[in-house]
């Protein structure tokens, strides 16, 4: 079983033809964001799923059961912070005191608690809105929010659907990464582990062939969210695909992560993330993505 979000890994997996020949039955169920497939991940529902940086630091900080097992970056040009087209805040700075439209726990979570900081701004200086993607551009369309910390492909739908100004992006404060998790359980039981460490690797070519079949993979994505294929385009764009080892640098770079969620009282205690990253399948997945170029 997989988690996925809408757009994820089954839709890049069937555009790239990658799911054809596997051995082993696939089935997938969506999920909002990161933080709930997690949640199902260490409930034994999902063996293993998609996420972007954040949400393995909150299940980390809540005791869950998980590794992160395949690791790609997709840049941070593709967080953004929007603001309504005739909104009066041109900067980060001029959000003090706003309300914005977040999805606890989700990358984009990460990237506004950056940006802020970088403006020198505290994270309780800002009124918090916890929405889920679909809320959020309702809430964003009818005025209810100042602003909305978002990613890919809902950046590129704010901005064509919506008019939303993008007044600030990933690109230096977000490391952009998106991870492929699994539960303990499966990764100890042999045959699963089997499956598993093929499956990244499949993802770890998809990511691979996205990059070098964009249109290709901007009207799959379309088909498959019903986003105009104008907008899926402009998220593929957005995104530069790196498929990545999971090593100390990655390590580092989420360990400083967390420690700033700790440091806002976002999570509820300091946590050593190192112990939820794992190696096992590095060779298997660079090897794939090698051979997709």
């Amino acid at each position: 079983m997989v988690g996925d979000q809408r757009g994820g890994s089954k839709a890049l997996l069937t555009a790239a033809g990658l799911l054809d020949d596997a051995e082993y039955n696939v089935e997938f169920k969506e999920f909002t964001s990161g933080p709930p497939l997690l949640e199902a991940l260490g409930a034994g529902s999902v063996h293993v799923g998609g996420v972007g940086n954040t949400p393995p630091l909150f299940a980390a900080a809540a005791g869950r059961d998980f590794q992160v097992v395949q690791a790609a970056t997709y840049g941070g040009r593709g967080d953004a912070i929007v603001v309504p087209e005739d909104s009066d805040v041109d900067e980060v700075a001029d959000l003090d005191g706003a309300t914005i439209a977040v999805a606890e726990g989700s990358s984009a979570n990460y990237h506004l608690l950056a940006q802020l900081a970088e403006a020198g701004i505290d994270y309780e200086d800002v009124e918090i809105k916890n929405l889920q993607p679909a809320d959020a551009l309702g809430a964003f369309e009818g005025g209810y929010v100042d602003a909305w910390a978002i990613w890919e492909p809902y950046t590129s739908q704010a901005e064509q659907d919506a008019g939303a100004r993008v007044i600030a992006d990933g690109e230096t404060l977000a490391n952009g990464y998106n991870f492929q998790a699994a539960s303990t359980e499966a990764i100890e039981d042999e045959a699963t582990a089997a499956a598993l460490e093929d499956y990244v690797s499949r993802v770890a070519e998809a990511q691979v062939w996205a990059t070098t079949h964009q249109q290709e993979w901007a009207d799959a994505w379309s088909s498959e969210t019903g986003l105009a294929p104008e907008i899926t385009l402009a998220a593929v764009k957005n995104r530069d695909v790196e498929v990545v080892p999971i090593d100390d640098a990655l390590v580092a770079s989420e360990q400083e992560m967390a420690d700033a969620f700790d440091g806002a009282g976002l999570i509820p205690e300091q946590v050593d993330v190192t112990p939820f990253f794992s190696d096992r399948y590095d060779e298997s997945s660079l090897a794939a993505a090698e051979g997709a170029r």
